[in-house]
């Protein structure tokens, strides 16, 4: 029996022998090429949400810390002071400072947003390496076989958040399959950079003018409120509060100081 297939039919089966040989084409190179489909972890072992729960709580430690003594973990250059509504006193440091009388104070911390950055960094570092080789536990109690390089972390500060980029590989196998993982990337929500950012600018103008306006600055930027004592010693204890997020730093300044009797 003869089959006549007209033009329109061959051209659908042209069209369809033509997805065929590239579905063909396209396995052949994904198995060649060794490309693995993910495999799929449980929330619980999933990597960024692993990783923000193991290490967002020591993070918000570490600036509440540094927030509240001035911008270090430690610092010998610091003065005991206590406001009436804190429990207890604290070392607050000076980010600007001269022992010299009608000098303007010198900038402790010209690089202030780096230190900052190296100090967390120094506070959290064992907390992060732990929190990788839990990860990598987790997935072995999985029953998955694990292969991993773990090459320190990087602490980045920006507005409305600090980022944490764990450098690290992770290489998770199961019944033939496989998923790498690396580059973990970790943002804390914070306004540790906004607030960081104003004492960078009220210590620079200390160093220049020995004064910093801070009614005409709080007009201009109102989410900031920014109190100020003076010691008996002349040192002036700034206190910088983002409204929105309650978080604040505190921090001493001593310069252009008259001498007593004068």
């Amino acid at each position: 029996m003869d089959v006549k297939i007209n033009a329109r039919g061959q051209t659908t089966l042209f069209i369809v022998g033509g997805i065929v040989i590239v579905g063909l084409i396209a396995l052949f190179l994904f198995y060649k090429g060794g490309l693995i489909p993910s495999l799929n972890f449980k929330q619980d072992t999933n990597p960024n949400s692993f990783f923000e729960s193991c290490i967002e709580g020591k993070v918000k430690e570490a600036t509440g810390l540094i927030s509240s003594q001035g911008g270090y973990i430690e610092n010998r250059l610091n003065i005991n002071f206590k406001f009436d509504k804190w429990e207890k006193y604290r070392n607050i440091s000076y980010l600007c400072y001269t022992q010299s009388y009608y000098v303007s104070c010198v900038n402790q911390e010209p690089m202030l947003i780096q230190h900052l950055k190296d100090e967390i960094e120094n506070y959290i570092r064992d907390e992060v390496e732990n929190c990788f080789r839990d990860y990598v536990s987790e997935l072995k109690n999985q029953n998955y076989e694990v292969e991993s390089f773990y090459d320190g972390f990087d602490v980045n500060l920006y507005p409305k958040r600090i980022r944490i980029d764990i450098n690290g590989k992770i290489t998770a196998m199961k019944t033939g399959e496989a998923s790498k993982q690396e580059n973990f990337e970790i943002a804390v929500p914070t306004r540790f950079y906004d607030i960081a950012s104003v004492v960078q600018e009220i210590i620079s103008q200390e160093a220049r003018f020995c004064n910093f306006e801070t009614q005409g600055y709080m007009l201009f930027y109102p989410e900031f409120d920014i109190d100020r004592f003076r010691t008996s010693d002349s040192t002036t204890i700034y206190q910088i509060k983002h409204r929105d997020s309650n978080e604040e730093f505190v921090f001493a300044v001593r310069g252009c100081v008259i001498p007593p009797g004068v």
